[in-house]
């Protein structure tokens, strides 16, 4: 391992001693690590990182006292509120409230993914003006309430029309202007009975949305299974219920033409490695030799 990463997973050590935290904060990439991980900063070791410049790194660190956090709310640099509205508590009260306010849309989208907001706020920032402040709630508020979801599904802006049917089930009124939407046509179809006029769609990414419904009909299936698109055909190669002379056939046609469409197919057929274990903790004598190889 490097020095500099060394330093950096010394930095998240449990039971670091302050002395050999303070020197670390004169690495900085170590000081980034402490900043942003580290959950027994004292208020000196805060104040010192502060001072070095380590503010919207320390402003995310969720252990960092909220009397504390509340401060970098008012800070003159956006990336610094945005950095503690995804995570901060309501302390003292009224604190979400007005970062939900802030002029800064950015903050408001990283308010948006804040597990500790109430339904008002978030109902708020999903009528916000911003596009990007309305997409940021969609994920983040997969149980809103149906007036909230039908306001998201109908929006002026396709991206957020698109990402809202992605989310949640659409009410079954909505679901043929959904349809007919070019914006959210693909992802309409797992909420639809796939039909063959569906199954024929121009568009390539419908037909692959048709090509994994679960509830495709064989007939659909064999006919998918000789799309001219390769992601479609992958589709059906990747279900469950294609019958394995079928597949054979399929996973034959899979080549792909081009290096995008090969590295777009890797991902699904892409297992995560298992996490690597976590280094062993140094001893104050093998801290004091690293920190001696770097200087500090």
């Amino acid at each position: 391992m490097e020095l500099d990463a060394e330093l950096s997973a010394l930095a998240t050590q449990e039971d670091l001693p302050a002395d050999l935290v303070r020197r670390l904060l004169q690495h900085s990439g170590a000081r980034r690590s402490v900043a942003l991980l580290r959950r027994d900063l004292t208020d000196e070791l805060i104040g010192e990182i502060i001072d070095l410049g380590s503010v919207r790194t320390l402003a995310a660190n969720s252990s960092v006292p909220s009397r504390i956090r509340a401060r970098f709310a008012e800070h003159p640099e956006p990336a610094v509120r945005c950095a503690v509205a995804a995570s901060v508590r309501d302390e003292p009260p009224g604190l979400l409230a007005r970062l939900a306010a802030d002029p800064d849309p950015s903050v408001r989208s990283f308010l948006a993914m804040n597990e500790h907001l109430s339904a008002e706020l978030l109902e708020l920032l999903a009528a916000d003006s911003e596009a990007s402040v309305r997409s940021s709630v969609i994920p983040r508020w997969r149980d809103a309430p149906d007036d909230v979801r039908r306001m998201l599904l109908t929006d002026a802006d396709p991206g957020i029309r698109s990402g809202s049917v992605r989310a949640f089930v659409p009410p079954a009124d909505l679901l043929p202007g959904l349809l007919a939407d070019p914006a959210t046509r693909a992802a309409a179809v797992a909420h639809a009975v796939p039909t063959s006029e569906l199954a024929a769609d121009p568009d390539s990414d419908v037909r692959e949305a048709v090509a994994a419904h679960p509830d495709l009909p064989p007939g659909l299936r064999d006919l998918l299974a000789r799309d001219e698109d390769i992601f479609v055909r992958n589709a059906i190669a990747t279900r469950a219920d294609t019958p394995p002379a079928l597949r054979e056939q399929v996973v034959a046609t899979l080549e792909p033409d081009s290096p995008l469409a090969e590295w777009m197919l890797s991902f699904s057929r892409h297992t995560c490695p298992p996490a690597a274990p976590a280094p062993p903790n140094l001893t104050r004598q093998q801290v004091e030799s690293l920190l001696a190889q770097a200087g500090l």
